[in-house]
């Protein structure tokens, strides 16, 4: 038996080591009604910070379209038409950093996210069905429950943290397609084998061993899936875009500002050229000590966060999130003078979602959660703010169905909620 296991685990490690593990794919789509609505957006984006943002600097003082821009979303000014503030929305869900997931997962963290439930029925008519990125994590991001995607079975998906991994795989030389498909088709073989050992290990366990190994199963037919869809794509034409990365990549976490601009210019290019529909970014936040505008700040990012109204801390924190938008305004900015295939801007063919899933992070307070969305041909309402203290106060999945149906998926739930705000951009 022990044999056995390890020969299992090490042709496990063999697996999690290829390339694929970066976007993987699940079933073919249960409708994409999106695709027969001319104007409807096709994409959607989804960006998460682990850390949260600042309620009293996020959120307008005044409700509707004619409200005051708060500090932290001033570097949004200019677009102040295309995106809508949601205050008091949330999951209900459990409090604590370890139930961040809750963001795009609903009630219950580490579950079937909201990003892959589209990519799952949009995404697989693009070269990549999702890209999960990161800026500012550590050798990546600790744990599953820092992750921001998860699959149909609650496994989290690993994240891109180096943009030149990022643009190799969008844009491939003729040179490099020969190696990569060489990799895809010896990790499929080596699949083959990982399978062939499960199987004799199911006879011989219990049957909750039996029913985790079971969702293994499902988790490798899911990287089949994606591994079968990178091989028909390999060798595929495209030109190389007129964009040049740095001669390094920024993945240390004081350099978070630089790692996420380049990620958000390559966001803007796989949406341009169609390479994908679904993205999801995750905004680390740990120790780094950042400079802003040249000055070195008091603390580390997270040690900032955990401010306890200290007015210095809190002025440097709002710094942070601050540049945080000065980099998401850029994207706003690519994706309002790119154009799809149909003439459109990318803004508004693109459904942009930006929050979190902790509403404060000085109270590990998983409630009111700061949310912003951008783009996607909604008619914008400025500041949307909700009561969660009365009875029928909207779930942030309320809208997370919105945002489903407006990509033209017939869903009407979602984790805990089951209406829809759609009548708040009517």
């Amino acid at each position: 038996m022990s044999a056995d296991r390890r020969h299992f685990l090490c042709s496990t490690a063999a697996m999690i080591a290829l390339p694929a593990l970066e976007s993987l794919a699940t079933t073919k789509p249960k409708d994409a009604a999106s695709e027969n609505q001319s104007n409807a957006p096709r994409n959607f984006v989804a960006i998460g910070t682990f850390l949260g943002w600042h309620q009293n600097t996020f959120y307008p003082k005044q409700s509707g379209k004619n409200y005051k821009m708060p500090t932290t979303l001033m570097p949004l000014a200019d677009y102040r038409d295309n995106f809508t503030v949601f205050s008091g929305l949330d999951h209900r869900a459990p409090n604590g950093h370890g139930n961040w997931s809750n963001f795009l997962c609903g009630h219950s963290p580490q579950k079937y996210s909201l990003d892959q439930m589209i990519a799952d029925r949009i995404g697989q008519k693009s070269r990549f069905p999702s890209l999960q990125l990161t800026a500012g994590s550590s050798n990546g991001a600790k744990g599953s429950a820092r992750a921001i995607s998860y699959t149909r079975h609650g496994l989290a998906l690993p994240m891109i943290m180096r943009p030149s991994v990022l643009y190799k795989q969008l844009f491939i030389s003729k040179e490099d397609r020969a190696r990569t498909e060489h990799l895809i088709r010896s990790g499929k073989s080596a699949l083959d084998n990982i399978v062939d050992d499960a199987k004799r290990l199911d006879r011989s366990l219990p049957q909750i061993d039996r029913d985790k190994l079971q969702e293994y199963f499902n988790s490798v037919r899911e990287l089949e899936r994606s591994m079968a869809r990178q091989l028909t794509t390999v060798n595929d034409y495209f030109s190389l875009p007129d964009y040049k990365l740095p001669n390094y990549d920024p993945i240390t976490p004081n350099l978070q500002m630089e790692a996420a601009t380049i990620m958000y210019d390559l966001m803007a290019l796989s949406l341009q050229t169609e390479s994908t529909r679904v993205i999801s970014l995750y905004l680390d936040g740990l120790g780094q000590v950042f400079s802003i505008d040249g000055r070195a700040l008091g603390s580390g990012y997270h040690g900032l966060s955990h401010h306890g109204n200290d007015p210095d801390m809190i002025r440097d924190l709002v710094a942070i999130e601050t540049a945080h938008m000065h980099c998401f305004s850029g994207f706003l900015k690519q994706l309002n003078e790119k154009k799809n295939a149909r003439g459109q801007s990318l803004l508004e063919d693109t459904v942009v979602l930006i929050g979190t899933g902790m509403g404060d992070a000085s109270r590990h307070s998983n409630r009111n959660l700061p949310t912003l969305v951008a783009g996607g041909g909604f008619k914008h309402q400025g500041h949307v703010a909700t009561d969660p203290s009365k009875m029928n106060s909207p779930l942030l999945g309320d809208l997370c169905i919105t945002l489903m149906q407006k990509l033209g998926l017939e869903d009407d739930t979602f984790s805990n909620a089951s209406r829809n705000m759609n009548q708040v951009f009517s």
